[in-house]
């Protein structure tokens, strides 16, 4: 009876150890993994917003003006460019939409 306990319990002690043994390497290709995808996607911004983000409704809601003042100067610009053959008007025209956006966000979104 004991030569049988002894043989089951060196049958586990081997599972184990190959139980063991599998759980090391797969946190071992988990941190080489994390290391990879750190290094491949660390210089992009973290999806989760940054400590110091506004989350509020109201905060939201700039976001969405801001970005709809900024796609209107973009597309403005764009015609703009493709209009005008001079690179200098083009220039120039760029120069003032940059300097006159915050006067466009005020007409756009004019709080009365």
């Amino acid at each position: 009876m004991s030569k049988e306990r002894a043989r089951r319990r060196a049958e586990r002690e081997v599972a184990q150890a190959a139980e063991a043994e599998r759980r090391t390497a797969a946190a071992e290709r988990e941190a080489r993994r994390d290391v990879r995808r750190e290094r491949l996607t660390g210089w992009l911004p973290s999806s989760t917003p940054a400590p110091g983000r506004q989350r509020g409704a109201l905060a939201e809601k700039r976001r969405r003006q801001v970005l709809a003042t900024l796609a209107l100067l973009v597309v403005v610009n764009l015609l703009l460019f493709a209009v005008a053959r001079d690179p200098a008007l083009s220039g120039l025209l760029l120069v003032a939409s940059v300097l006159g956006a915050p006067i466009v966000h005020m007409m756009m979104f004019r709080r009365t």
